[in-house]
């Protein structure tokens, strides 16, 4: 069992940690880094200069560079599926935890790719960064680390860029948006997320075009453009494949269905007040997939919406209890930022 101070000397802990008046020991700092999921320099504040070599270098880069050579195709899949077992936890578990997982998966990958010299080596380690960095970000959102979310944005972008992979492009694009959107940007948002659309072309599944219209109309509810939101629904549901398959095989990180589909509708008409929210909410509640935790969180913050823009309070009330559960669980500042203002309209 872990001991800590009582209640009020953590109030004084926490007043000098800020004002730089006590260390914070490895004891606390474990449990801050967890509890907020920041990595040790932001929660110290520093800022890692590069170390300063003290031969001339060439020995230890072409080591580097023979080293990034032997990097197969094998490699780059072992790769993708560290990314994959790291979403699948967070998608459960919440990103609050995997912080330090992500910051080495991210500094691997990185390195691999920096230390790489021709083409075809350097191409499918840049995509399998892309896929990771665009997760990272997310997960950075998620805990309120909106500056790294950014920075890892970029990174995405940039990789997806050099792996001429224009759907990882397109999906890290629209995503950065809604860090605009959450920053109270809603209507540059928008400009953003058409870009990310025109940035995947031609070369985009047509699940993943139907995710991108479902976040335009997201974004569009956000800063009150109504007729643009409903017709970007419609568009999604046009490109959106029939049945019950959710999962792009050419797009792992994107998840979209029926299903998910009337979830995002719902949330997007809640937003707008429309009373037809309600209806789409609970049929996305019933069909949503239990390992979904954070975006069940999401969903029960939608119904709470929803129910809000009816008068409803009992049942508001009720939805958001739950989804203050889940976002606890997952260790969501997005989602519990949004229930904090949720409830302050009982």
């Amino acid at each position: 069992m872990l001991t800590i101070a009582s209640t009020a000397s953590l109030r004084v802990y926490v007043s000098e940690w800020e004002n730089d008046r006590r260390p914070i020991t490895e004891r606390y700092a474990k449990i801050l880094r967890a509890l907020l999921g920041i990595t040790d320099d932001e929660l110290y504040g520093r800022h890692t200069a590069p170390a300063v070599p003290e031969t001339d270098g060439y020995e230890d880069l072409v080591s580097r560079i023979d080293a990034a050579r032997s990097v197969s195709i094998t490699m780059v899949k072992t790769f993708m599926d560290q990314t994959e077992l790291l979403r699948t936890v967070d998608r459960q578990m919440g990103a609050a935890s995997l912080v330090d997982q992500m910051t080495g998966h991210l500094s691997t990958l990185e390195d691999a790719l920096t230390f790489a010299v021709l083409p075809d080596t350097r191409r499918p380690i840049a995509e399998a960064l892309a896929g990771a960095a665009t997760l990272a970000a997310w997960q950075a959102l998620d805990v309120g680390a909106v500056e790294r979310a950014w920075r890892h944005y970029e990174l995405g972008k940039h990789a997806a860029k050099e792996a001429e992979a224009p759907m990882y492009l397109a999906h890290a694009t629209a995503e950065q948006a809604y860090v605009l959107c959450d920053a109270g940007r809603p209507a540059v948002a928008v400009e953003l997320i058409r870009d990310a659309q025109r940035a995947g072309g031609k070369a985009m599944s047509p699940r993943l075009r139907a995710w991108l219209y479902a976040a335009e109309a997201e974004i569009c509810a956000k800063a009150n453009m109504p007729d643009d939101c409903r017709r970007a629904l419609d568009h999604a549901m046009q490109c959106l494949p029939s049945g019950e398959e959710a999962r792009d095989p050419d797009m792992l990180s994107i998840f979209l269905n029926e299903g998910h589909l009337s979830r995002w509708r719902g949330n997007a008409l809640a937003l707008l007040g429309d009373n037809d929210a309600v209806d789409n909410l609970y049929v996305a509640l019933d069909a949503v997939d239990p390992t979904f935790i954070r975006a069940t969180a999401g969903l029960r913050c939608d119904l709470a919406q929803a129910h809000l823009a009816r008068d409803e309070y009992d049942q508001a009330t009720d939805h958001l209890r739950q989804a203050r559960l889940l976002a606890n669980r997952t260790g969501s500042v997005r989602h519990r930022r949004r229930i904090e203002q949720l409830t302050q309209r009982l």
